[in-house]
């Protein structure tokens, strides 16, 4: 079991704060690290190792394909789905660049440097997104994350 952790691929887009983004996969992302290491899965320098440091990010979505689903119409809010099996705290957050993703969350704190969201729809390509708390300009939690 061990070794798998250690060999597991994590596919993710990192969005920095100033809008670049990168694409690739991760082997030792941890949200206790200050640096990671994401090796590109882009055309321009495929294979191509970059250390990340998490002060520069907006956040790390883990996602399940690169690619995305651009037919795909994403629901973005609570009423549009089934949330009978949607576990944690309803949360809202607003990017400092205007991005709103709402969702749930099983670590939300004020106090924490980030914190994992899971998407309200269960379909969206994105599997969890590490939001990075300085990149915020508000959350909502509870009823208040539905408006």
């Amino acid at each position: 079991m061990l070794e798998k952790m250690k060999t597991e691929r994590n596919l993710i887009v990192v969005h920095y704060k100033d809008g670049r983004l990168l694409k690739g996969y991760t082997l030792d992302f941890s949200h206790v690290k200050e640096t990671f290491h994401l090796i590109s899965e882009q055309e321009k320098d495929k294979g191509k190792i970059h250390e990340i440091r998490t002060n520069d990010l907006k956040a790390i979505f883990f996602v399940k394909i690169l690619e995305g689903n651009k037919d795909y119409a994403e629901k973005k809010r609570f009423e549009e789905v089934d949330t009978s099996n949607l576990r944690g705290v309803k949360i809202k957050v607003e990017f400092s660049d205007g991005e709103i993703i709402r969702g749930m969350s099983y670590v939300y704190s004020k106090r924490k440097k980030g914190f994992f969201i899971f998407p309200v729809d269960p379909q969206s390509n994105n599997e969890k997104i590490y939001v990075l708390a300085d990149s915020l300009r508000d959350v909502k939690v509870g009823i208040a994350a539905e408006e």
